[in-house]
Parts: C-alpha cells; sequence; structure tokens
C-alpha cells in the first residue's frame, strides 16, 4: 500500500487525494516529530510562567480573558472539544472526514502548533487504521477553523463520540481505538484548540473538487466535440490560429481537445440542405470559450489550494524565536472564494451543454436529426424527458453558484464578526460537481446516439472510440423507447469513471 510521509513542509494534492480516496497509510517523518517537540517545549515553558498566553492558559474566543489555573487546563482542553463537537444534520462522506483530519495532521507536523508528537502520531494510528470519525454536515462557518467538524475528529482522537471503522459500522469511538490497539490521548495545554482551528475541511473538499473538475472538463470537450459532430457543425472554429489571437490558455486547450476528437470525421462541414451554414450557434461555437475560461478557474483555484496546502494554519501559532503569537490565518476567505468561483463556472459549463442536447432534440435545429432522437416520434417520447432531467440538474447549479462567500453571520458575542463560509461553499461545489458529472453523462448519451442515426456518414475514429466505449458500459444505442434511467446511471458511471477520457486518448493522444 502506497505510504505518505508527513514533514514540516505541507503536503500534495496527490497526497491528500492518496489518503482521502485510496487509504494510503501515514508516517511521520523525523523532522516533523522533532519539530513538533521543540515547540512543545516552547509551550511548556510558557504554560509554566504566570503571566497567561492565549491558548496556553487563557479561555478561547470570546472567554479569551479568563486566566486559567494549571489545575483546570486538561479540563479546559477537553472541554473545548466536547463543545465545539456540536454539529448537526447528515453525516459527511468518509473521504471528507479523512482529507479533513489528514491536513489537520499536516498542519499539526509544521512545527508551529505546539502540540506533542504522541498526539500527531495518534492521529496517524487513527487514519491508519480506518476509523472515520462521525462528521456532520452543519457546524462550520469558515473561520476560526472549521470548527465542529474537527472537533468530531477530536472527539474520536479523547475516544469519545462516534466513528465508522473499516466495515462502515457506526460505533462508540472508545470500541474502535481499543481493537484497534490505539490508546486514547489526554490533551494537554493548547493541544485542544490546535486540534480545532484550521480550514482544513474546506481545504480537503476543494483538493478533491480539482481532480474530479480536470477530468470532467476535459469529458466535457469531448462531449462537446460529439455534439458538433452530430449536429454537422464545423469544425474551421477550432483553428489553433484563431485562438493564439485570444491567447487564454483554457480556450486554447480546450479547443485543441475538440480539434483532436473531430480530426478524420465525415461529418462536419456537411448539411443536410445543401445550404452550408455560416456559422453554428454559441453553444457549439463557443464551446472552448466558456470550457475554456472554467479551465483557468480551475488553474487559479489550483495555485490557492497549493500555497494552503503549504501551509500551517493554527492561532495562535508558535514561532521559531519562541513566541506564541495570535494571528487571523484561520480565516477561509482564500479558499472560500475559489470554492464559489469554481460553482460558478461549473453551472456555466453544464448550462451550455444542455443547450447543445436541447439542439440535437429538436427538428428545427438538429440538421435532419429525428425528433428528440426518437424510433417512431409520437409513439416514442425518444430523450425527450432526459433532456428534461438535464434542464432540472442546469436549474440546480445555478442556485448552487449563488456565492455563500459573500454572505458572514457574526458570532462569538461578536468577537468572530466576520466568517467565511467556506465549508459551506465547498458543500454546495461538490452537488454541484455531482450534477456536472450527469449533465456531461446526459450530453454524451444524446451525442452519441445522434451520430450513430447520421446513416452514410462515418463518425471521427476518437468519436467511433467513444460510442464503442459508452455501448461496452452499458449505455444501449438507437431503438424504440425503453426504460431510461438505467441507461442514464450507466452513462453517468462510465463519466464518473473517467471512461471519456480513457476512451479518448488512445486515439487522440493526452488530453490537455
Amino acid at each position: 500500500m502506497h505510504t505518505v510521509v508527513v514533514g514540516t513542509s505541507g503536503v500534495t494534492a496527490s497526497d491528500v487525494l492518496a489518503v482521502a480516496r485510496d487509504g494510503a497509510r501515514i508516517e511521520l517523518s523525523g523532522e516533523a516529530v522533532a519539530a513538533l517537540a521543540a515547540a512543545r517545549e516552547i509551550v511548556d515553558a510558557l504554560a509554566a510562567k504566570p503571566e497567561p498566553v492565549y491558548g496556553v492558559s487563557t479561555g478561547f474566543g470570546a472567554l479569551a480573558s479568563r486566566h486559567i489555573s494549571p489545575e483546570l487546563r486538561a479540563q479546559l482542553q477537553r472541554n473545548i472539544v466536547r463543545s465545539h463537537a456540536a454539529g448537526m444534520g447528515p453525516r459527511v462522506e468518509r473521504e471528507v472526514v479523512r482529507a479533513l483530519m489528514f491536513l489537520r495532521l499536516k498542519t499539526v507536523c509544521s512545527g508551529h502548533t505546539g502540540v506533542r508528537p504522541e498526539v500527531a502520531q495518534t492521529m496517524a494510528d487513527i487514519l491508519n487504521a480506518g476509523i472515520a470519525p462521525v462528521v456532520h454536515e452543519y457546524g462550520s462557518l469558515g473561520c476560526s477553523g472549521d470548527l465542529a467538524p474537527l472537533s468530531h475528529c477530536a472527539l474520536t482522537l479523547m475516544g469519545e463520540g462516534d466513528a465508522e471503522g473499516l466495515d462502515g459500522v457506526v460505533r462508540p469511538a472508545g470500541e474502535l481505538l481499543a481493537e484497534a490497539g490505539i490508546a486514547p490521548v489526554e490533551l494537554r495545554e493548547k493541544e485542544g484548540l490546535a486540534l480545532l482551528n484550521g480550514t482544513d475541511g474546506m481545504l480537503g473538499m476543494l483538493v478533491m473538487a480539482l481532480a474530479d473538475l480536470e477530468m470532467l472538463y476535459k469529458s466535457a470537450d469531448v462531449s462537446a466535440a460529439l455534439s458538433l459532430e452530430a449536429l454537422l457543425g464545423t469544425d474551421k472554429v477550432l483553428a489553433p490560429e484563431l485562438h493564439a489571437i485570444r491567447p487564454h490558455p483554457g480556450q486554447g486547450a480546450s479547443a485543441a481537445n475538440m480539434l483532436a476528437v473531430l480530426k478524420g470525421s465525415e461529418l462536419t462541414g456537411h448539411h443536410q440542405d445543401g445550404a452550408p451554414r455560416v456559422q453554428d450557434a454559441y453553444s457549439v461555437r463557443c464551446a472552448p470559450q466558456v470550457a475554456g475560461a472554467g479551465r483557468d478557474t480551475l488553474a487559479h483555484a489550483r495555485t490557492v489550494a497549493e500555497r494552503e496546502l503549504a501551509s500551517a494554519v493554527d492561532n495562535p501559532v508558535v514561532l521559531p524565536d519562541g513566541r506564541v503569537e495570535s494571528n487571523g490565518n484561520f480565516h477561509g476567505a482564500p479558499v472560500a472564494y475559489v470554492l464559489d468561483f469554481l460553482a460558478i463556472a461549473a453551472a456555466d459549463l453544464g448550462s451550455i451543454a444542455e443547450r447543445r442536447t436541447d439542439r440535437l432534440l429538436d427538428k428545427n435545429r438538429s440538421h435532419g436529426l429525428p425528433p428528440f432522437l426518437a424510433d417512431d416520434a409520437g409513439v416514442d417520447s425518444g430523450l425527450m424527458i432526459a433532456q428534461y432531467t438535464q434542464a432540472a440538474l442546469v436549474s440546480e447549479m445555478k442556485r448552487l453558484a449563488v456565492p455563500a462567500s459573500a454572505d458572514s453571520i457574526p458570532s462569538s458575542a461578536m468577537q468572530e464578526d466576520h466568517v467565511s463560509m467556506g465549508w459551506s461553499a465547498a458543500r454546495k461545489l461538490r452537488t454541484s460537481v455531482d450534477n456536472l458529472t450527469r449533465i456531461v453523462a446526459i450530453e454524451l448519451y444524446a451525442a452519441t446516439r445522434a451520430i450513430e442515426l447520421r446513416e452514410g456518414l462515418t463518425p471521427a475514429p476518437a468519436s467511433r472510440a467513444v460510442i464503442d466505449a459508452v455501448r461496452a458500459a452499458g449505455v444501449q444505442g438507437p431503438g424504440p423507447d425503453r426504460f431510461l434511467a438505467p441507461d442514464l446511471a450507466a452513462a453517468d458511471a462510465f463519466v464518473r469513471a473517467g471512461g471519456v477520457v480513457a476512451a479518448v486518448e488512445p486515439v487522440t493522444g493526452p488530453l490537455a
């Protein structure tokens, strides 16, 4: 099994994906253990002094002015975890919980938190044992960290609360730890606070969304190319010299992908009525511009994610010169903005895909295709309601594109009076990514059927490869009406698993 070594300088996106989705094991580097021990010495020295130090010998948030006596500090750390584990609503996905815990461990290992090495090792042990704390949908405002989600994780570290084992069964965390031979942690000064004060949940969801969207944007380029082909559109608008004079990188990449897919097609540029079109509709002609803008948004979001992956997000932090200083680095604004930006771009990509699907089904705009791609229109409804489903998904994506980060709600007796809502932005982006996958799948389903209905004209070799792969995946071709939901589910699974790109690249070479 793949092993990820956590040091002091952060982790990579591939590390996060390996731990969250593939169950990779975690090891702490010797450098990280040394840094943890050095920072802990600083915290212990400050804890022994009579002067109050925030997070070490004081309360938290609006209660930061109270000095806590030594005999109450262990109780204080337990209490902050218990009281902050106040999430409600449905459980979040296992991969999100694993990403959340791993990224908090990343910051702990930076040596800036003052957490003892044995606490960090226990976090790694819990992840390696496949124990996933129960974390709920609601409880984070994206500021002072993803407080409730991280608190539920810290509760498991203490042997309290509920968690899920490798068998998927939710049980008391103490039982799961005992079976794995893991001793619960007794938290000391600053440790409870250090386990809660990070943007780890929203960052983990950003990293996973970026991976999913990278594959989806390539798949969407392919489905757009197949729709252009099925509509007998012109591929001249994809010429690299046209995109070079508006040099947005994403636009050029999308156009190049579409052109590669369409190479060798006998359908492009043909017209059933003998009257060549001067230009195609925007949803066809401007596909690279819309998808390309989304790709450039992905690039910006990836830059933000990489910076955050290299960061140590905590408050207060232990500095190399021995100071323990308060800061505002836990504010989720940088991550929240790009999460919202991605939801906007994804909604637009879904919207333009739906417009192409609708064009394929409309006999007045499809240039000779049967109404709704039906076998016997009137007796058969064809893909009429598949487009309804796609339209409903697009409409929801538009609602999900309303930014969460433009909102703020004060908390903690007005001490925390401006928050990012980044966790909420991440949660709605996950729904958007799911919906976009379904939308691309429906366009692909319609486009492959439409190409097969163009008898006498040979599609591009790459298009043929996609059609063959889709049919092999259980998505049926043209014919009389049938129970449609299983076909759509099979198309969705095909796109979700990366089947579109896997089918095309042996013909085209790697897509951009």
